[in-house]
């Protein structure tokens, strides 16, 4: 069976929305590496609306040459919307999740293939990890505290236990920080 998984940058205060706002000098060598041996295994993408519509307006257009462009402009994209319409997904291999989204999480999972990254979407991580689709999440905490932005999870979220998979720190100080959920 297939796993999905989903990577987030994080501040060191829980902030998880624009991290382009709050990296600076952080991102080094070693996530690049991580990075780029994460996009090897993953041969399906799952978006939220909002982050399809932000990276649908940035990646076509965006150089070849960088390895991101290539590796998100071809994968196939499934896309979670209530409001899209399959003719709004301009955005080459990109398609709307029609029906009941666990269910078609559930079926992707059973297809063969490599990997599903759950990419621009943190109300579609947050959805999935709690439903018990997650198999695994990353954070990506860099050494900063952000003061403001959206967190991964708020007083609505349930407790909810988790394993630690795997840890690393880079020698820039982000701590890579890979859960499971732990249901037992």
């Amino acid at each position: 069976m297939r796993k999905v998984t989903a990577g987030l940058f994080y501040s060191v205060d829980g902030v998880a929305e624009a991290p382009d706002q709050f990296q600076f000098d952080s991102f080094d060598d070693e996530l690049g590496a991580m990075l780029g041996s994460v996009m090897a295994d993953v041969d399906t993408v799952l978006m939220g609306r909002v982050g399809y519509q932000e990276w649908a307006g940035y990646w076509p257009n965006a150089g070849q040459d960088m390895d991101f462009a290539g590796f998100i402009n071809a994968v196939p994209k499934f896309v979670v919307s209530d409001t899209l319409k399959p003719e709004d997904l301009g955005w080459s291999n990109s398609s709307l999740i029609e029906g009941d989204l666990d269910a078609f999480v559930r079926e992707l999972k059973a297809r063969p293939g490599g990997t599903i990254a759950v990419m621009g979407g943190m109300s579609l991580v947050s959805q999935l990890l709690l439903a018990g689709l997650m198999d695994e999440l990353t954070l990506i905490m860099h050494p900063v505290i952000s003061g403001k932005g959206r967190h991964l999870f708020d007083a609505s979220t349930p407790t909810t236990r988790l394993t630690l998979l795997r840890s690393e720190i880079t020698s820039k100080g982000n701590a890579v920080l890979t859960y499971g959920r732990n249901d037992s």
